[in-house]
């Protein structure tokens, strides 16, 4: 992925990816809903009580139905915020009950997220005493439909309209469990293929059973993690707060007070410090 520098540079916003858990159980649906509690809706509402503001929406590495918890969600947002990070999320977990923040890492704002996803990893766990086919029909059944191909035959109506049907997908029982690896996979393709494997039906089975493990992301994404404070504190700049890595950016912050001083007459002293050490952007904390 390329750095626009010129562009991160006029924007006073980044990036923020939220790896998330939540217990499904207690939400309707994923998306916000009037009227419903969701999982959007309680990261949302507790995000404005703690003051964090955001440029457009929330875009996720992948929606869940109703009553389907997660391990790991990722909600990615582009903001102005500039306090600790640590805070806000010791803040949030304290406030939320049902949704938790795992861990926060900046990257470059206004990205279109869902086009840095490259899978999501599923867990189902039926009860044992409801699965009624042999773990070698299951076993077989999980071979068979791994693999590229046509996956409408498990999607519902909504999922038959879309153009594009192939999918790559991997399955796996190990230890009473299915695990599914794939690619564009959609919320209720593993429950009806659940149903199958486990059951011969292609109804889908219930949510509750169902947990979203990972999602996985695109290797230059994570090139583009904010390193914080990667590089050694120098005596030589005291001013400087915090200091970050950007790929080949710096960005520095200092207090409002000290960054004229920082730039210098005609930039002066910021050019002296972007021939040491690169790209650098300053901003204040």
């Amino acid at each position: 992925m390329t750095i626009n520098f010129r562009a991160l540079e006029k924007s006073d916003k980044l990036g923020f990816l939220f790896f998330i858990a939540y217990n499904g159980m207690k939400f309707h649906a994923f998306d916000e809903l009037k009227g419903k509690t969701t999982v959007k809706g309680e990261f949302s509402r507790i995000m404005n009580e703690l003051g964090f503001t955001w440029a457009k929406g929330i875009q996720q590495g992948g929606r869940t139905d109703a009553k389907v918890s997660a391990d790991e969600n990722i909600l990615y947002l582009s903001s102005r915020y500039s306090e600790d990070l640590d805070e806000l999320k010791k803040s949030f977990n304290m406030l939320s009950p049902y949704v938790k923040i795992k861990k926060i890492i900046k990257t470059l704002p206004n990205l279109a997220f869902p086009d840095m996803v490259t899978g999501r990893e599923y867990i189902y766990s039926y009860p044992k005493k409801k699965i009624t086919l042999s773990q070698e029909e299951i076993e077989e059944r999980c071979r068979k439909y791994s693999g590229t191909y046509d996956v409408s035959i498990f999607t519902d109506r909504k999922g038959k309209e879309l153009k594009e049907h192939r999918r790559s997908v991997q399955v796996e029982y190990k230890e009473g469990k299915l695990y599914f690896k794939g690619d564009s996979f959609m919320p209720k393709q593993v429950r009806i293929m659940s149903a199958y494997i486990l059951t011969d039906s292609m109804e889908p089975l219930p949510g509750k059973y169902l947990k979203l493990d990972k999602i996985c992301v695109k290797k230059d994404l994570e090139d583009m993690y904010i390193d914080k404070n990667k590089k050694n504190w120098m005596d030589s700049y005291p001013d400087i707060l915090q200091w970050e890595i950007l790929g080949n950016v710096n960005i520095v912050y200092l207090k409002k007070e000290k960054k004229s001083e920082f730039i210098g007459k005609n930039g002066n002293n910021i050019n002296k410090f972007k021939k040491l050490y690169g790209n650098t952007i300053v901003r204040e904390l």
